[in-house]
């Protein structure tokens, strides 16, 4: 408070009334600002990255090592795999064309010789040891006399795949 020319009382803020406080307020606010600013960035989550490793450097090298042996296995691995897949779709391959060659000559005899409804004749000379046993019943049914399509639905199998059992029954 400040008496003023007409003998009034004035209030005033304390900054102004004393130019010698200034310096003091302005060190003040920047104090603040630099503690509020150190606080802030200690809160900052750190990189999980940047951490320096516990390891030694021996210990690094061997785990590098290790990783670098395991990329080996698995490329080797993949090689093989793949040459597997290659020499296993070859051979499915050479199959489905001799399956299909063996439809066709069946096809073109049950064209020639338009008799029987059973398209496949007994064979009786094969041995019991050749004979897959899982097929054996699908074989043992066809020399009954029975259709591929009643022996499928007899053994609820597939019709196609009791044709091609039958198709490619060793003679």
């Amino acid at each position: 408070m400040r008496l003023g020319r007409t003998g009034q009382i004035m209030f005033t803020p304390m900054l102004l009334e004393s130019r010698l406080d200034l310096p003091q307020w302005v060190a003040l606010c920047v104090g603040a600002i630099a503690v509020s600013y150190l606080m802030l960035r200690s809160r900052k989550k750190k990189d999980p990255l940047r951490k320096t490793p516990s390891m030694s450097l021996s210990q690094q090298r061997s785990v590098e090592r290790d990783m670098s042996n395991l990329l080996v296995e698995l490329s080797d691995m993949a090689r093989q795999i793949s040459g597997q897949l290659d020499t296993r779709a070859a051979k499915l391959e050479l199959l489905i064309k001799e399956a299909d060659e063996k439809i066709a000559a069946l096809r073109s005899t049950t064209s020639a010789a338009a008799g029987p409804a059973n398209v496949f004749e007994p064979v009786a000379s094969i041995p019991d040891e050749m004979l897959d046993p899982r097929h054996a019943e699908i074989y043992r049914l066809c020399d009954q006399g029975r259709s591929a399509h009643e022996i499928a639905q007899q053994l609820d199998r597939p019709s196609g795949e009791v044709e091609l059992i039958l198709a490619l029954r060793p003679k």
